[in-house]
């Protein structure tokens, strides 16, 4: 067994990435986990393939879907202690060429879909007296991204919100992290290949290298990497790592 048997998570856009990875993670250390997204078809077809992994259909930017999704999840698997808000989209666009609905769906899916997965997970980790509450930001969280201004300022809006819950609850058994990584190797990075190949004229050879330069090692970040990272802040030995935004991207950012 492991040290997370009898914990019920809940990764949010755990049916690729970064989000399967941990959910995985978690899954594997004896959690119950519940995925979600808003692609029946994609978390279903995963949950199928690990133990301990069960789909749940839910859009992160409606406040109805993630309190109903909450309340389907609890009363299938418990109360959920372990919340991962991890469910977002990465597309950049100079500020000129940003519409405010452009921002405004960036903002509601990265930046108010982690308000209201976090939100909802609390009561769950107040009654139960112990919850790992996790928001997977990014570098950009940390510095600004060229080209990425609505994704840059969702992300540097996670870490707002995580270190406030932190402060909010310091001293108690809940503890409220970011994860920052730098370019992972995911569906969002294969995607922003084309984007950068078919906007620069670029190969995509060379439109990967502009990635990886990025990182500070100069590789992709596998996504097992990050979820190791997300399983640590849940086991014993972690309980003092709190409020923080912690560098997942080769060396120092």
């Amino acid at each position: 067994m492991g040290d997370l048997t009898g914990r019920h998570a809940i990764v949010t856009g755990g049916g690729t990435g970064i989000g399967l990875a941990i959910a995985r993670a978690l899954a594997g250390a004896g959690a119950e986990v519940t995925i979600t997204g808003r692609r029946a078809e994609v978390l279903e077809a995963v949950a199928a393939e690990t133990a301990g992994l069960f789909a749940l259909p839910m859009d992160v930017a409606d406040e109805d879907s993630v309190e109903a999704g909450f309340a389907e999840a609890r009363a299938a698997r418990g109360p959920v202690t372990i919340c991962v808000a991890n469910a977002g989209i990465a597309e950049g666009r100079m500020v000129p060429k940003t519409s405010l609905e452009f921002w405004r769906r960036t903002m509601a899916i990265n930046l108010d879909g982690a308000f209201l997965t976090l939100r909802a997970a609390l009561p769950d980790m107040l009654e139960a007296g112990w919850g790992r509450a996790i928001a997977v930001s990014s570098i950009a969280g940390l510095r600004g991204l060229r080209g990425g201004a609505a994704y840059s300022a969702s992300k540097h809006g996670m870490i707002g919100l995580i270190r406030t819950l932190s402060e909010d609850y310091l001293g108690s058994a809940l503890t409220f992290n970011a994860l920052c990584p730098g370019y992972v190797d995911t569906p969002i990075v294969s995607r922003n290949i084309e984007i950068i190949a078919d906007k620069t004229g670029a190969s995509p050879e060379d439109a990967l290298k502009m990635m990886t330069s990025q990182n500070r090692h100069a590789r992709l970040i596998a996504p097992e990497e990050v979820a190791a990272m997300a399983l640590f802040l849940c086991l014993p030995g972690a309980e003092s790592i709190n409020g923080q935004a912690l560098e997942i991207s080769g060396g120092q950012v």
